[in-house]
């Protein structure tokens, strides 16, 4: 997030798209739903489905599934046509204006709507709104990412806060909201193929030598590791021989899930460590306990880059470790001693070699966390980003395309499915399906259905019905709800039995490698 969490609560416009806010972040939509009950603030929500926050909405714009690039182009053009831009923003704070307008020029409410399905009329309106904005704030989550086109999307939305100027102060910016509670934090901590801490390259080979000092090595690789999404095909055809899951269950949470399945089975060697016996460790060769995040101590790095204590109430049970203890175990028999008193230990060799955490340190952050950036013990960190320049200097437009998404519907397949998550159960299940009041909630799957859809298909609520792609096939019961779309169906990602991802397809973003969760072709029939 380039502002905060409270920051939110502060614009005047705030626009969300792509994101179930009162079901996945319900303490962040308090923020929203104060912001426009209480002080007036106008929402603009930009989603498929009637979500919760559509009742708080100024303004609802329902576009067909995977057409984001579109709707936001489309914006851009309204925008400049009615001369809202921030056009001194734009001049001292940005490049690439000219390829962007060219490219956007196309984009008129009327070629919008061919492809969106948002009535013009209501894409004017909305873009009006939010470029008229004293600030205006974007937040985001997975249902713009998990696309064949999620970076683009994200490039899109960051093209629309830059040519409003709503970017570098209180009320405004770009704001992904993460889906788990140290998502930010395990990348930040060099959890992604091509980065160290803080997102130093592995390529880069000053940023090694840098490391190679101060881990009292040589030769550190400076080759681009393997995303996620790129192991599992790899261990399918054998190229892969080994794999080493912590904290996740992709046999529950990937796409084309029969296809994970077989993949991990190709594995000479899968180990798992987690807290659970998940679905994915009952596949291991060896399963290590660790310990949750109540029986430890450290830090997590929220979404809005605030580094906070994580302080152990109970001890964990059993034989289960810290996470970093097991790592730390397994190097040293590996051969490289790696030896830390405490999480505290841990953190002190952070800052040394992160910059953006080099000034933050157990004692600063006792009482409260601070935000990232904080390169000196001096600085009182930084809670909203680009106040004076961007990272690169000046911010970039990027002229970007729409593309349709991987999979269409058709004579076979004429229904969409889309996936996402319920405010009861949280990701795979792992500690969420352990609560007998949780699981009274939300018990199992099932198809979202709008009530045209079921009448079309002679279907009552509770009826079963088998959902098939062109990848698998599950059962499931049907909920016909007022806030689904007609032509698509949303089914909860948690589940293992009626699992969605046996469906969903494994397309992948070209940059990022994410599969394109929330889009792809169904059919659906009565259940014998």
């Amino acid at each position: 997030m380039t502002n905060t969490i409270a920051d939110i609560e502060t614009a005047d416009v705030i626009l969300i798209t792509g994101s179930n806010t009162t079901e996945n972040h319900p303490v962040l939509s308090a923020f929203v739903k104060r912001a426009a009950k209480f002080r007036g603030a106008k929402l603009i929500v930009v989603d498929p489905r009637r979500i919760k926050l559509t009742e708080f909405a100024t303004h609802w714009l329902r576009p067909n599934l995977g057409t984001d690039v579109a709707w936001i182009n489309g914006m851009l053009h309204v925008i400049l046509k009615e001369k809202m831009q921030n056009a001194e923003f734009i001049k001292n704070r940005t490049e690439g204006f000219d390829a962007l307008q060219k490219v956007v020029e196309k984009y008129t409410p009327e070629f919008v709507e061919g492809i969106t399905g948002i009535p013009a009329e209501s894409l004017v309106a909305a873009a009006k709104l939010f470029a008229g904005a004293r600030t205006g704030s974007i937040l985001y989550c997975m249902g713009i990412t998990q696309h064949i086109s999620g970076t683009d999307n994200v490039k899109s939305l960051a093209n629309l806060a830059m040519l409003t100027g709503h970017l570098g102060k209180a009320g405004t910016g770009v704001n992904p909201l993460r889906g788990q509670n140290n998502v930010q934090g395990a990348c930040d901590m060099g959890g992604l193929p091509n980065v160290y801490t803080a997102y130093q390259p592995v390529a880069d080979l000053a940023i090694a030598k840098k490391m190679e000092d101060a881990w009292g090595v040589t030769g550190l690789s400076t080759k681009i590791g393997l995303k996620a999404t790129e192991m599992i095909p790899k261990a399918h055809s054998g190229e892969l021989k080994a794999l080493y899951i912590i904290g996740e269950n992709p046999l529950v949470s990937d796409a084309d899930l029969g296809h994970v399945q077989k993949s991990l089975k190709h594995l000479d060697f899968l180990v798992v460590q987690d807290i659970f016996l998940t679905e994915t460790a009952q596949m291991a060769d060896v399963v290590l306990p660790s310990a949750c995040f109540a029986e430890k101590e450290g830090t997590f790095s929220n979404t809005e880059r605030r580094v906070q204590r994580v302080r152990r109430a109970v001890s964990p049970p059993g034989q289960s470790k810290d996470d970093w203890w097991i790592t730390a175990e397994i190097a040293t028999h590996m051969g490289y001693p790696m030896k830390y008193e405490s999480s505290q230990a841990i953190f002190e060799e952070i800052a040394k070699v992160t910059p953006s955490y080099g000034g933050i340190t157990y004692a600063r952050i006792e009482g409260v966390g601070l935000h990232w950036p904080c390169p000196t013990q001096e600085h009182p960190g930084t809670p909203i980003l680009h106040g004076q320049q961007f990272t690169r200097g000046k911010g970039l437009f990027h002229a970007i395309e729409w593309i349709p998404p991987a999979e269409q519907v058709d004579d076979e397949y004429p229904l969409f499915l889309t996936t996402g998550r319920l405010l009861y159960q949280y990701h795979t299940g792992t500690m969420t399906m352990k609560s007998a009041d949780l699981n009274e909630r939300a018990p199992e799957s099932f198809a979202e259905l709008s009530s045209t859809d079921a009448r079309k298909y002679g279907l009552r609520d509770g009826d079963q019905i088998t959902v098939a792609s062109r990848r698998g096939a599950i059962k499931v019961k049907v909920k016909i709800l007022p806030k689904a779309v007609d032509g698509t169906l949303f089914i909860p990602f948690h589940f293992a039995q009626g699992a969605a991802n046996v469906l969903t397809n494994a397309a992948l973003d070209p940059i990022s490698g994410i599969p394109e969760f929330k889009v792809c072709a169904v059919k659906i029939n009565k259940a014998a």
